[in-house]
């Protein structure tokens, strides 16, 4: 069985797509039902954030595999295969699982080194073994990945710095207004983002902190932290007004801020520029607000841009992550080796060893007259000869082990020796 992961990050797919491919949070466990249901998937594990939606199953075949998940994801999203099976981010083996230890120590995030991946591997983890749709394989991946992004981020100085999208949001609308200290800000979301961003923006000494969200008693108790205001989705409009920034990360999957909303608004300003930064994944704000005279729009992808200009540090850390990485590879696939082969093994030894000692039992007459020393060389050059005939088999089987080649070897050495 071999491990396959396949998906759409911000590196293989633009932002207009990766938000079409964005799977509902409060549905993962329909969705993930839906992978194991199939017939050819095993185990399933979804990872989705605002910057990829990644599927990691355990399967027999691989192209059965692709299949499955391919129109799982057009059946879910309601967008035909072609529309985005050329911006697939698909490995399997032993890329597959140096892809997930890389997305869990940073290194694949927009912000490079960013700390939030780490907890949002654990949570998809923790929902699959929830559900059970997290086996032997995908619970020793991901475990490994945790323990892997855990030395990245203590042993490296990847996440010095800007360290999450939530802190590199703020710190790309401080750039860009010259300062954050003395405005007014306007933060849409009371999520773990819009958490995240509204204490980093208390840090800034704003002059007013408003909190918007759909449930006003979310927004009131993200806003309390920081003594500053708490209003309705019903009232955002209203906070935007006196507004020198907004920040958005949502998770809503559509547009809550329209083009038409954002008209008015500005009519209302009389000609007050605003900021709008907005993070989420779909969309909070739709785009096409941009071209409102006064509107400066920052999304996804400029915040990419904003990171990227500024890594020079990170980068230099990235030798001895990847260092880190490659040494959690060896340890999984030894981890790997033993769970599939060691019973395996240890089955063709016993089944070997019955053969050996009934032989000798079989012919105990005819060595009646052999003396101590002699029976010992005879225990030895019989045990010596099952060592060489099986060293080849065992070799063989343990350099295989997790793939599908693997697999295959596994099964046709439990049909000869007749181990089940």
């Amino acid at each position: 069985m071999s491990v396959v992961v396949i998906g759409a990050n911000h590196r293989t797919a633009p932002l207009d797509l990766l938000e079409k491919m964005a799977l509902d949070g409060e549905r993962l466990e329909k969705y993930l039902t839906a992978l194991s249901d199939r017939d050819h998937i095993s185990e399933a594990v979804i990872v989705s954030t605002c910057n990829r939606t990644e599927i990691y199953v355990v399967a027999e075949r691989f192209h059965d595999a692709y299949r499955d998940v391919r129109d799982l994801v057009s059946d879910l999203t309601y967008l035909p295969p072609d529309e985005f099976t050329d911006h697939l981010d698909v490995s399997w083996d032993a890329d597959a699982v140096r892809h997930l230890f890389s997305v869990a120590s940073g290194l694949d995030s927009v912000v490079i080194g960013e700390h939030e991946i780490l907890g949002q591997v654990r949570t998809a983890w923790d929902s699959a073994r929830t559900l059970g749709t997290a086996g032997p394989q995908l619970n020793l991946l991901f475990r490994s990945a945790l323990e892997c992004g855990k030395r990245a981020r203590t042993e490296t100085a990847i996440s010095r710095s800007v360290t999450s999208v939530s802190q590199a949001a703020v710190v790309m609308a401080a750039d860009r207004l010259g300062s954050i200290e003395g405005t007014s800000v306007v933060v849409l979301g009371a999520g773990a983002m819009g958490r995240g961003m509204v204490n980093l923006l208390s840090d800034n000494r704003p002059a007013a902190i408003a909190v918007v969200n759909r449930s006003a008693a979310a927004a009131a108790e993200v806003a309390s932290s920081v003594e500053g205001r708490a209003a309705g989705l019903a009232d955002l409009t209203v906070e935007l007004l006196s507004a020198d920034v907004m920040f958005s990360a949502t998770g809503a999957s559509t547009p809550l801020v329209s083009r038409a909303d954002m008209e008015a608004v500005m009519a209302a300003r009389n000609g007050r520029p605003l900021l709008i930064v907005d993070i989420a994944v779909p969309r909070d704000v739709e785009p096409s607000v941009e071209s409102i005279d006064g509107i400066s729009l920052l999304d996804m992808e400029a915040l990419q841009e904003f990171c990227d200009r500024g890594l020079a540090e990170r980068r230099r850390e990235l030798p001895a992550v990847q260092s880190i990485i490659d040494h959690e590879l060896d340890k999984w696939a030894d981890r790997a080796s033993s769970r599939q082969v060691a019973p395996l093994l240890a089955a063709m030894f016993g089944t070997a060893e019955q053969v050996r000692t009934g032989e000798l039992d079989r012919f105990a007459a005819k060595m009646a007259t052999l003396d101590p020393a002699q029976r010992e060389v005879i225990e030895a050059l019989t045990r010596s000869i099952v060592a060489k005939l099986i060293h080849a088999p065992t070799v063989e089987l343990k350099d295989a082990a997790g793939t599908a080649r693997g697999d295959r070897l596994a099964a046709a050495m439990r049909d000869l020796f007749h181990l089940d």
